[in-house]
């Protein structure tokens, strides 16, 4: 059996152990922010296939990339509180950089782009062999 000054100390550090555990709960369970919108194209169709990057110094691996759905969409969750930037690229059309969105605890902001034509480059190369000219022999 506990003396009884064991007891008491007891008693008085089972609550407080407990209001800790409770505290601890609370903050790990505070919702985290997110990025989420649509990407469209000049026409306003649906631009799938979008690759959507979003880079901060709050980010552990500095950057989380996602793709655009069939319609468009796109959302980036569990992303801790600070100032984001979210770079959309697309092949042949311009990319879209959004900067200094702030996001807060249990927030999540809506960015939709709009996306334009970029600039068709085009590469042509041909390749065949040089004709052979006979300068010497001349055959009717």
């Amino acid at each position: 059996m506990l003396p009884v000054e064991s007891l008491s100390r007891i008693r008085v550090a089972l609550p407080i152990a407990g209001m800790f555990l409770l505290l601890s709960a609370t903050a790990s369970a505070q919702p985290d922010s997110g990025l989420a919108g649509a990407a469209i194209d000049e026409s306003g169709l649906v631009l799938p296939g979008v690759t959507v990057g979003a880079t901060s110094p709050a980010l552990i691996e500095g950057v989380r990339t996602v793709i655009t759905d069939g319609q468009g969409r796109y959302a980036i969750v569990n992303l801790r509180p600070g100032t984001y930037a979210l770079t959309f690229t697309l092949t042949g059309f311009r990319t879209v950089v959004r900067e200094n969105i702030e996001l807060t605890s249990a927030f999540t902001a809506t960015i939709d782009v709009e996306m334009g034509v970029g600039s068709v480059q085009e590469m042509i190369t041909v390749t065949a062999a040089s004709p052979v000219v006979d300068v010497v022999n001349s055959v009717p």
